[in-house]
């Protein structure tokens, strides 16, 4: 494969990366050294320019994100509305479950926090921002219904629901602040030869992990010696797929870096590090199922 391959297969990913990600980041970001916090809880304090750019930067990720899904998975696919549910649980052993909680609590948190940018208030920002990203999800799942080869999934918009809401359980339930979802990509040797246009459509080049902050449960004597960098996560992927719905599960254990918890001061390095923190980056872990596996370094 040539760098030419490498790059047209990467485009795609590149693109949804800058929609969902560096657009909403950048417009987080940019205001921050004026600022004391986020946390603005005066709702007399709300501003509507900053909704404005709020609202704009959402209707074109809608929009980019449309053009890219259309391109992607729609483009010359259209059917009658209809619903998949012969094929819906059979699919990635329903790895594609995870990933729809996944991104729906990102977007949730990405959006709660710019509505608390704009001076609304943690508990009403979290419910806002669910709001929009079950809104484009939901509008994902009815237009996957009107095509031949997907269909309207009750289970990718059960995922979506609990995604977005989960931020706003963490609020309301402080302990699941200590259990939080990342991802991580790797090619898998199916994408590296060609099997995949996208790697966001080779599950097995997907991981999905639970990160838990071991810190939030140790003895306070043990908490003094602890690196509070340093979590847990429970990680799964999917090998061996076929379209019958056959495959393998793989379940990881690996240590997760929590970024939040590194030095760097000022609402700028906070909002950096609460953006990695998405993101599962290389530690050490081992495979546990379906064969045990250790790795120096898991990507």
């Amino acid at each position: 494969m040539n760098f030419l391959d490498i790059f047209q297969r990467s485009k795609v990913f590149l693109n949804l990366f800058i929609a969902c990600f560096i657009v909403p980041l950048f417009v987080l970001t940019q205001n921050l050294f004026a600022q004391e916090n986020l946390n603005c809880n005066d709702s007399s304090k709300v501003s509507p320019t900053k909704l404005v750019i709020i609202g704009g930067t959402t209707t074109a990720f809608f929009t980019y994100g449309y053009v890219i899904q259309n391109n992607i998975w729609w483009k010359n696919d259209k059917s009658e509305f209809h619903f998949n549910n012969n094929q819906d649980y059979k699919c990635a052993l329903n790895a594609d479950k995870l990933g729809h909680f996944y991104f729906a609590q990102l977007a949730t948190n990405i959006y709660a926090n710019l509505f608390q940018w704009s001076g609304i208030n943690k508990q009403n920002s979290l419910f806002y921002g669910g709001l929009v990203a079950f809104t484009f999800q939901t509008f994902t799942e009815i237009r996957d219904g009107f095509s031949k080869g997907y269909g309207f999934s009750w289970g990718d918009f059960s995922a979506n629901l609990l995604g977005a809401t989960y931020p706003s359980m963490q609020n309301y339930y402080p302990t699941l602040k200590s259990f939080n979802f990342k991802i991580s990509f790797y090619p898998s040797e199916k994408y590296k030869n060609g099997t995949h246009s996208h790697i966001l459509d080779d599950y097995e080049s997907t991981y999905h992990w639970l990160s838990i902050d071991i810190n939030s449960f140790l003895p306070n004597y043990v908490k003094e010696i602890f690196p509070d960098f340093i979590n847990v996560a429970i990680g799964h992927s999917v090998n061996n797929l076929n379209s019958f719905g056959g495959g393998n599960h793989e379940l990881y254990l690996s240590l997760d870096w929590d970024f939040e918890a590194l030095p760097g001061e000022g609402n700028f390095w906070k909002s950096i590090k609460r953006f990695l923190n998405y993101y599962h980056f290389p530690a050490p872990a081992i495979k546990v199922y379906p064969n045990v596996i250790w790795y120096g370094l898991k990507f």
